[in-house]
């Protein structure tokens, strides 16, 4: 599982293309036109007119072509001159596409760097939505139309944490997109998505919803629609649609080991860009609610220490002090399984409900407590923005093995201040092979709590392990490497 998820952190690339300056423009590849529609038997009674179809959500492939041509005129390509673009090339990359490829994210630009992308109009006097990491960095940013312009454009603002960027250029008339309603979309709806990749500009490619609500190891809040439709570099912020011709999503990331389209991509739902934009117009920024809490998922094994029937809610692995949750009594090893109207079934539900209240509103918020559920007024309070950094409302993966066969130590005053902790013992040694090894704990982690009762020694470890009930897990509260997050500790027979 950890080395899973270590491939995962590596593969993630975000999809703009990166090119020197001196490649040539490809030249545009037109749409292609639309079928003719077929006759209606007007000789013949028995023989009923020809109806369209319905659009349907999944089924059988479905015909495109009236879509894509209603809507690439509203696609733009976005050449990005000066940005701070990507890392080494990937490995084994043949020499004919590395100039694709050069310059891909956190990469420290060499010489003239030109970076392209992908957009899209959202009104007619010149608004476009695209990527944060498309213009990052931008000295100057230039939007290609479909009609052979290429316009200047100003950034009004963006925001990291969502990777939204609203631009605008200085024309009218242009042609528009429809916002869909992301909140409706179900894994295996048939979408499409149109965009520039490898600066191929107005490239339409189609697939499926494969899951949704998806949770990345990048520090954002966004709950990404994951497809399987091809997206590539200079994709990024580009449109992904569903059947009716509507934006479900800004196309933004991909997982690859090679720098290319390999089966998955993520966008960001339409629902989240569409508030950000709203924010970015009216003030240039973006404002959004804080809980202050440490989330991570729960596994089976922490399901059955909690004693629940099933693994459902956000567990609170911490609280940092004075925030909105602290306030209001919420505690490490509650599960939040409500917030206002909203349900809580993972723990990648609760940011973005969180970050979509308004600050200062009061909100009811639904938890488990040893067993029994109870609501909590929390005071909502705004997020700040560290260098793009969602700081506490950030995501806590959850591991999903056991540990025991340590050796601990209890903290002095000193570790108990450099930690920020109350109590608590660090693991000095772990025995090989032992539930704590296969675990991924190692010497240095720090066990704050076991079944939610605290630890400030060993013997006190001792005590509350021997105690515990042996025909389920132990829910143990650890810190690793600054971070506190529950793991489910199964003991050796």
């Amino acid at each position: 599982m950890r080395s899973n998820k270590r491939a995962l952190v590596a593969g993630l690339l975000m999809c703009s293309a990166v090119v020197l300056a001196s490649v040539p423009v490809m030249a545009e590849v037109a749409p292609p036109a639309a079928p003719p529609s077929a006759p209606i038997a007007a000789t013949t009674p028995a023989v009923p007119a020809v109806v369209p179809a319905p659009v349907a959500t999944g089924g059988s492939p479905p015909e495109l072509t009236t879509l894509i041509k209603q809507n690439s005129a509203a696609v733009v390509n976005i050449s990005v001159e000066g940005g701070s673009m990507a890392n080494a090339l990937p490995e084994g990359l043949p020499p004919e596409f590395e100039r694709f490829f050069r310059g891909l994210p956190e990469m420290k630009p060499q010489g003239r760097m030109q970076a392209t992308g992908s957009g899209f109009i959202v009104s007619a006097d010149g608004y476009i939505v695209t990527n944060a990491h498309v213009v990052e960095d931008a000295k100057s940013i230039k939007v290609g139309l479909s009609d052979k312009r290429d316009l200047p454009a100003e950034v009004i603002g963006t925001d990291k944490l969502s990777d939204i960027a609203l631009l605008k250029v200085k024309a009218d008339n242009l042609p528009t997109v429809q916002l869909g309603d992301s909140s409706g979309l179900e894994v295996g709806q048939w979408v499409v998505a149109i965009g520039a990749p490898f600066g191929l500009d107005h490239t339409a490619t189609q697939g499926i919803v494969s899951a949704l609500s998806r949770s990345l190891p990048d520090g954002t809040y966004v709950p990404f629609i994951q497809t399987d439709v091809a997206v590539n570099p200079g994709n990024s912020g580009g449109p992904l649609f569903d059947l009716n011709g509507r934006v479900v999503g800004v196309n933004s990331q991909i997982y690859s080991r090679s720098g290319g389209y390999m089966g998955i991509s993520f966008a960001i739902p339409i629902n989240v860009a569409k508030n950000v934009v709203d924010q970015l117009k009216s003030g240039g920024q973006v404002s959004r609610g804080w809980l202050g809490v440490e989330i991570q998922n729960i596994s089976q094994e922490l399901a059955s220490s909690f004693n629940l029937n099933q693994p459902s809610g956000a567990l609170v692995a911490s609280v940092q002090r004075g925030s909105p949750a602290d306030k209001a009594g919420i505690q490490a090893g509650d599960i939040i399984i409500g917030f206002g109207e909203g349900v809580v079934k993972t723990a990648s539900d609760l940011p973005l409900l969180v970050g979509n209240t308004p600050v200062g509103k009061q909100v009811p918020v639904k938890i488990q407590r040893a067993g029994a559920e109870k609501t909590l007024d929390v005071t909502i309070d705004k997020l700040a923005d560290k260098d793009g950094k969602p700081g506490k409302l950030a995501m806590a993966t959850a591991q999903e093995k056991g540990m025991l066969g340590v050796a601990v130590a209890t903290l002095d005053a000193a570790g108990l201040k450099e930690n920020k902790l109350e109590y608590g013992v660090m693991i000095e040694d772990v025995l090989v092979d032992s539930p704590a090894e296969q675990a991924g704990l190692k010497q240095g982690d720090i066990i704050i709590s076991v079944n939610n009762a605290p630890v400030r020694s060993a013997e006190e470890l001792k005590s509350v392990v021997s105690s515990a009930p042996t025909d389920k897990p132990l829910a143990m509260l650890v810190m690793q490497a600054g971070k506190t997050r529950f793991i489910a500790v199964n003991r050796k027979p």
